[in-house]
C-alpha cells in the first residue's frame, strides 16, 4: 500500500513538471531553459511540500495548533524564496540573460515567493483533501467491522450471568485444599469478565490489558510443565494510555501453544513491553521443537485477525515483524500511540 502511494506521488511530480514546462514556456527562452527554470522551482516547492506533510501538518495542524502551522508554513515558503534568489541570479547572469540587464533582487524574490506560495498551498490542500477521504474510508471500514463483530456476538450470545454463576458454583465445589484449581478458576473468571465487559469499546486502558495478559500467563504456567521458563517484562512506564484491546494475546497464545517440551533443552517463553516516546514495542519469543513445521504452526486465524485489525485501527502507525526460525519464533509489534 505504501509503495503504491509513493509511486503515485513520484508520478505526480513528473506530471506537474511536464505541465509547467508546456504551460509556462516563454518565447524568449528555449525549451531547455524553461525546463531548467521549472526544475529549480520544483526543487523548492517539493522541499516545502515534504516539510509540511512530514513536519508542520502532523506536529501543528493535526494537533489544532493553527497559528503555529500557518507561521511554520509561511516561514518555509519565505526561506525557499530567499534561497532561490541567488540560484536564479546565477543562472540569469551566466546562462539565460548573458550581457543583458539583470532582474533586481526584489523582483526575483517577489516572483519566487508568489509562485512557491500558490503551488505549495494548492498541493497541500489537495493532500489534505485526499487524506480526509482516506481517513473517512478507514472510519467506515472500522464501523462495518464493528457492526459485523456485534452481529456475530449476538448470534453466539449466551447469558453472562448464568456463566459466572456457574463458575461460582464450580468454585464452591472445589476442595479448599486444592488451591491451584481454585486460583485457575478465579483467573479464568477474570479473563472472561474482561473479554465480555471491558473489550466492547474501541480502546482500553493499558493497565487492564496488562492485567489480562498476566492472568493468561499465570493460567498457562499452572498447566504447563515445570521445565518451562516464562519471563514477562512490563516496565513502570507502561501505564496512563489506551490501546485497542486484545492485540497481543494471539501471539502469546501461540507462544504457549508451540513452545518446545524437550527435557534436554531450555524451553522459554519471553514476553516484553517497552515504551519509547510515543511508540509501544511488544516482543514475544518462544523456543520450539526442531520437528515443529516452521511455516504452518503460526499462521492461524488469530494472527490473520490481528493483522486485519492493525490495518484498520493503526493504519501507517504499526510495524509487525514475524521471525519463524527452525528453533524459535519471535513476534515484534511496534505501535505508534499518537
Amino acid at each position: 500500500m505504501k509503495k503504491i502511494k509513493n509511486n503515485s506521488l513520484h508520478l505526480l511530480w513528473i506530471v506537474l513538471y511536464i505541465f509547467w514546462i508546456l504551460v509556462f514556456q516563454k518565447r524568449q527562452f528555449a525549451l531547455s531553459q524553461t525546463a531548467t527554470i521549472e526544475f529549480c522551482y520544483l526543487l523548492f516547492i517539493g522541499a516545502n511540500f515534504y516539510f509540511n506533510i512530514y513536519f508542520t501538518i502532523p506536529k501543528f495542524l493535526y494537533r489544532k495548533k493553527y497559528f503555529a502551522f500557518i507561521s511554520a508554513m509561511l516561514a518555509g515558503i519565505v526561506v525557499a524564496a530567499l534561497l532561490r534568489v541567488p540560484l536564479a541570479m546565477y543562472l540569469n547572469k551566466n546562462h539565460f540573460l548573458v550581457g543583458k540587464q539583470q532582474p533586481a533582487f526584489y523582483q526575483i524574490f517577489s516572483n519566487s515567493l508568489l509562485n512557491i506560495f500558490i503551488w505549495v498551498v494548492c498541493l497541500i490542500s489537495v493532500k489534505l483533501i485526499v487524506d480526509r477521504f482516506r481517513f473517512q474510508h478507514y472510519v467506515d471500514a472500522i464501523k462495518k467491522e464493528k457492526e459485523k463483530a456485534e452481529l456475530n456476538f449476538l448470534n453466539a450470545q449466551f447469558n453472562p450471568h448464568f456463566l459466572f454463576n456457574s463458575l461460582n458454583s464450580i468454585y464452591g465445589h472445589i476442595d479448599k485444599r486444592n488451591t491451584t484449581a481454585r486460583n485457575m478458576l478465579i483467573n479464568f473468571s477474570n479473563m472472561l469478565r474482561y473479554q465480555l465487559y471491558d473489550c466492547n469499546s474501541n480502546t482500553i486502558g493499558i493497565e487492564k490489558e496488562m492485567s489480562y495478559i498476566k492472568n493468561y500467563i499465570l493460567l498457562q504456567q499452572m498447566r504447563k510443565e515445570e521445565s518451562l521458563i516464562v519471563r514477562l517484562d512490563i516496565p513502570e512506564n507502561i501505564r496512563g494510555f489506551e490501546i485497542a484491546p486484545l492485540l497481543f494475546i494471539a501471539f502469546i497464545e501461540n507462544a504457549f501453544k508451540y513452545v518446545g517440551n524437550d527435557d534436554d533443552k531450555e524451553n522459554v517463553v519471553d514476553i516484553s513491553f517497552q515504551k519509547k516516546d510515543d511508540t509501544l514495542i511488544f516482543k514475544c519469543y518462544n523456543t520450539k521443537e526442531e520437528m515443529t513445521p516452521a511455516k504452518i504452526t503460526h499462521k492461524g486465524i488469530g494472527i490473520a485477525n490481528v493483522r486485519h485489525r492493525l490495518q484498520l485501527l493503526y493504519p501507517d502507525k504499526h510495524d509487525l515483524n514475524l521471525t519463524d526460525d527452525e528453533n524459535f519464533y519471535e513476534a515484534t509489534l511496534k505501535l505508534q500511540l499518537i
